[in-house]
């Protein structure tokens, strides 16, 4: 499989795939998330099951072209609406989650139920964003910048895990990644979390995750732009290419995500990892490319 670099041929993969994937679309009652539905129906990736608003889906004439690959699963609110769409996930009869018109935390209620919920005990829930930035010659992964405020050892050693299997999804046979701090040296006084950047550079080593090159501490510069680790006279195995960046923590994850696509125009796709199914959890002002995209990425990793 040849690696893919930008949105454009993860579109073109799945069509050539042929597989389309169940989704559970909840509570889809606003034009940007039934668009993108629409897209991937088209586009031949994806199966529709449409947990409540059903109302509001069955007034789209794009989306009712696809009939035959659409369902309902009727409730009475958005929480109803959560817990079956998980349910089904659940159960086995949808591969993929997706956030409409519906208040994030009353979707992750459901995720989470320690009884009802998609996250097996024992995993770590995180969020993955892929982007496609100008300048940069191919798809830049990165978590964690919505979901975990500041990982623990632990929790950063599965966000290697799932980056590491998403960027082999994608055709990326050695993903580099890198762990990233404000400088490449540690500094264990103020940041401890730097020392045991170390073990998981030896995990990587050892094919703990497949694989994949790890390197850090490395600050975004070094880490994505080789004339950088020259002029620094630093060596790093990742060469300035980065595939992958680790965020210390959200705020400097979030930080990142808004300055790309704010200031850099930035394509982006995001899901939650860790999940029975991945979850496509937008915010309600994406736009709907955004949401397509996020769809393509959840529905190559499902």
């Amino acid at each position: 499989m040849t690696a893919i670099t930008n949105f454009e041929q993860l579109t073109a993969h799945l069509v050539e795939r042929g597989l389309r994937k169940r989704v559970a679309v909840v509570c889809a009652s606003d034009s940007s998330t039934q668009n993108a539905v629409a897209r991937a129906l088209r586009e031949g990736f994806a199966e529709a099951i449409f947990v409540g608003s059903r109302e509001a889906v069955e007034a789209n004439a794009d989306i009712q072209l696809y009939s035959d690959h659409i369902s309902y699963v009727d409730a009475t609110d958005g929480d109803d609406a959560a817990q079956k769409a998980v349910a089904l996930v659940r159960e086995g009869k949808a591969d993929i989650l997706m956030k409409g018109l519906i208040n994030t935390d009353n979707l992750l209620h459901a995720v989470l139920n320690k009884e009802t919920g998609i996250l097996p005990r024992g995993q770590v829930l995180t969020h993955i964003t892929a982007s496609a930035i100008p300048g940069y010659p191919k798809l830049l992964f990165f978590t964690d910048a919505a979901v975990i405020p500041y990982p623990t050892h632990e929790q950063r050693v599965e966000q290697v895990r799932y980056i590491v299997k998403l960027c082999h999804d994608f055709g990326i046979s050695t993903p580099k990644i890198s762990l990233i701090h404000c400088s490449e040296k540690v500094g264990g006084k103020f940041f401890p979390f730097t020392e045991r950047y170390a073990e998981i550079i030896e995990q990587g080593a050892a094919g703990e995750f497949g694989s994949c090159i790890i390197d850090g501490p490395l600050d975004l510069k070094t880490s994505c732009c080789k004339e950088s680790l020259v002029k620094k006279g630093i060596s790093s195995p990742l060469d300035g290419e980065a595939d992958a960046l680790i965020f210390p923590d959200i705020q400097a994850g979030n930080v990142f995500y808004k300055t790309i696509t704010f200031f850099c125009h930035a394509e982006t796709a995001g899901m939650l990892a860790g999940t029975l199914a991945p979850v496509v959890l937008p915010s309600r002002g994406d736009s709907e490319q955004c949401k397509y995209c996020s769809l393509a990425l959840a529905a190559i990793n499902a």
